[in-house]
């Protein structure tokens, strides 16, 4: 099982009036693969999400993070560069694969500006702040995710597929 932390990035859900209803769904779908260990709700301020996302993977170790929200088109929308401002190493195949998947849903998935990335053995991906998206994107992402986790923190060293002939 792998340890999870889950930020929500909202200004209006740190002040009280807004519930958090996205990151609720994450924490719901990702049971099967980890226990989310971590949760907080901050304010869309880029240096506190970095902060956080620092901690968490280096201090606490944590193999994913999973931010909701701040992944738009709004002037306080800055997850994306808070999470690029810590990652080592990005994985731009994750959200490339979501918005595509999200794409055949509605156009509005080219607004999405979510990031993933890697910092030591943690894994960071923005979800956007939709329940209704995140929802879709757990579904599409966690088939995959396990495994990727797996080859990250080293406990699986085979990518190949067993299922190709």
């Amino acid at each position: 099982m792998f340890r999870i932390g889950v930020l929500t990035a909202s200004d209006t859900g740190a002040k009280g009036e807004r519930e958090d209803l996205s990151s609720k769904v994450i924490i719901e779908m990702i049971e099967p693969i980890g226990e989310v260990v971590e949760y907080v709700m901050v304010a869309d301020n880029r240096s506190d999400i970095s902060e956080i996302l620092r901690k968490w993977s280096d201090d606490l170790k944590l193999d994913l993070i999973m931010t909701t929200g701040g992944t738009g088109f709004s002037v306080r929308d800055i997850t994306p560069e808070a999470t690029l401002d810590v990652v080592d190493r990005i994985a731009p195949g994750i959200p490339e694969a979501l918005r595509a998947m999200s794409y055949q849903k509605t156009n509005r998935a080219m607004l999405s500006r979510g990031v993933a990335g890697i910092r030591g053995v943690t894994l960071i991906i923005n979800m956007p702040g939709s329940p209704i998206a995140c929802r879709e994107y757990m579904e599409f992402l966690l088939p995959v995710l396990g495994h990727g986790l797996e080859i990250l923190t080293g406990s699986s060293k085979n990518c190949a597929r067993d299922d190709i002939k």
